[in-house]
């Protein structure tokens, strides 16, 4: 019998790598399907509208080739990328860089849901959760796997976009969007928070934005609701001045196309630009307006006619050209409430918030309600440059909002106007708390009592390594840790992993507590032990 020599089987290369990756970085295949299936889902819904309006037009102006360019073209529009168009009247290639808001909305969406199913994927089954970084990879790399070869189809129409702008932006929202998703899926932690505001804020305000329990502190509550009236009031602004030039609205779409198709198309346009339209309202309001053009500016003082500009709807609720009016100044009433809701805000915070300050002194006050402002303007020069941008040459190189301006401005209303308002609300408040009469005087500053002594910090600080970034809660079924002391509002945010975690107090049997079989006293060794009978009482 001829004998039978024993090999093993060995795996090829590739083969090897492939496993070690798939062992080293689960949820990485999962995370590139949920990106490119989020990229394809966004293209889809944009080539579905696009045909559609295609198809119920009466005049195509290109077959179905052309169709699908722009929907390739307005999908990446959507992202930010600022497109060109080459067949101008002139021959020379005119940009168009104004971005529907509401359009962003879609891919956005998109890439925050597939971020967030990927990471909590695995724990559904109560298995290990998915790694952050590994899913937050897999989602970005997949998206621009799909985005690269739309940038590069869509380059072959009549509107190109441009690939400084969207090699920029499209990485971009991929990047803030998957990791928002995934930040979502881990419970929101506060440890990448606090490492930021960290960097770049002093300890003194840190508390202001993000609180000791990891929640928005309360200049964060108040500058997101000053941008929210600002944006919505912009809104009420734009309905009521469009309501005012009804007629002139009405006409615009006759003049622009013919048709149901052609007044859908542009309906369609109008509804996806209602909210670049809404925050240019509301820098109309706060007084450095808007530009229709290169050196066209539209202000409550004042504005200048667009004789250039094509009879669109929204391009209605412009107001007329010449001197402003009063009825025009009406509309600087909506950042004084604006500023009013913030310092509402931050006066009911200086009396509720508690920590170690307790109740805040008059100029932290005021302080929290200038920050509060602050905040604000950047947020509402962030909307105004998302909503601008050229549509063309020459006059038509800038449109929209300037954003500094726009941010200057809104730190300067609502800071006047918040700060009073938050000392008044504080005032009123304490005024509740202590009663309206009584001859005792009131104190500037409450110190809040302690619940349990703090140990002293040792001076030598040893500084650990921070832990991850993305680590997921624990269950609610797990002991409940235990409460920080009120006056010690920063052990979240300035946590270096130096703190004594070790049981102070704990007895030898582990319990670290002393329990009822502790107190109890024990035998004594020199008493003889009394078996004997006893006398009757």
């Amino acid at each position: 019998m001829a004998g039978v020599i024993q090999t093993t089987v060995r795996r090829s290369m590739p083969a090897s790598l492939l496993l070690r990756v798939r062992h080293r970085s689960p949820g990485l295949a999962c995370g590139l399907v949920g990106g490119a299936l989020a990229a394809g889902l966004g293209l889809a819904a944009f080539t579905v509208l696009v045909m559609l309006l295609w198809v119920s037009s009466p005049y195509p102006d290109s077959g179905p080739g052309g169709a699908l360019h722009v929907a390739a073209a307005l999908w990446l529009l959507a992202h930010g990328a600022e497109l060109v168009r080459v067949d101008t009247l002139s021959g020379a290639p005119s940009p168009m860089g104004v971005p529907p808001l509401l359009l962003a909305a879609v891919p956005v969406w998109l890439l925050h849901r597939a971020a967030r199913d990927t990471a909590e994927g695995g724990a559904r089954d109560n298995a290990p959760p998915v790694p952050g970084r590994i899913a937050w990879a897999g989602v970005v790399l997949g998206y621009l796997a799909v985005a690269a070869p739309a940038a590069l189809y869509a380059a072959g129409g009549a509107l190109r976009p441009s690939w400084t702008w969207t090699v920029t932006c499209v990485p971009l929202v991929a990047v803030v969007a998957a990791g928002t998703g995934v930040w979502t899926a881990y419970g929101r932690p506060s440890g990448p928070l606090e490492q930021v505001l960290g960097a770049v804020l002093p300890r003194g305000v840190r508390h202001l934005v993000l609180g000791p329990d990891g929640r928005p502190g309360v200049a964060a509550r108040a500058a997101a609701a000053g941008a929210t009236v600002l944006v919505a009031g912009g809104a009420v602004l734009l309905t009521v001045s469009l309501g005012w030039h009804l007629g002139e609205t009405r006409r615009a779409f006759g003049r622009l196309t013919e048709g149901w198709s052609g007044w859908l198309a542009v309906a369609l346009l109008c509804v996806a630009l209602l909210p670049n339209a809404a925050v240019w309202a509301a820098a109309y309001a706060l007084g450095p307006g808007f530009l229709l053009g290169v050196g066209v500016p539209v202000t409550p003082l004042g504005g200048q006619g667009a004789p250039l500009l094509p009879p669109f709807p929204l391009l209605a609720a412009v107001p007329d050209s010449g001197a402003g009016t009063a009825l025009h100044g009406t509309v600087a009433a909506l950042p004084l409430t604006a500023g009013a809701v913030v310092g509402w805000y931050v006066g009911r915070g200086s009396v509720t918030g508690g920590g170690r300050f307790g109740i805040w002194t008059t100029g932290r006050t005021a302080g929290a309600a200038a920050f509060a402002a602050g905040l604000s303007g950047v947020l509402l020069a962030l909307l105004a440059g998302l909503a601008g941008g050229p549509l063309g040459t020459a006059a038509l190189a800038r449109f929209g909002p300037v954003w500094w301006q726009v941010g200057l401005a809104t730190a300067v209303w609502l800071g006047l106007t918040a700060a009073v308002t938050a000392l008044t609300v504080r005032a009123w408040c304490l005024r509740r708390s202590y009663g309206r009469g009584g001859g005792e005087r009131r104190p500037d500053r409450v110190v809040a009592p302690r619940r349990r002594p703090v140990p002293p910090r040792p001076a030598p600080r040893a500084r650990l390594p921070r832990g991850r970034w993305f680590e997921r809660k624990p269950a609610r079924s797990a002991p409940a840790p235990a409460s920080v002391a009120d006056d010690e509002p920063y052990l979240l945010l300035d946590d270096d992993g130096d703190r004594d975690h070790g049981d102070r107090g704990a007895l030898p049997d582990g319990t670290g507590s002393l329990g009822l079989r502790d107190l109890r006293p024990g035998p004594d060794p020199l008493t003889p032990d009394d078996t004997g009978p006893r006398p009757p009482a």
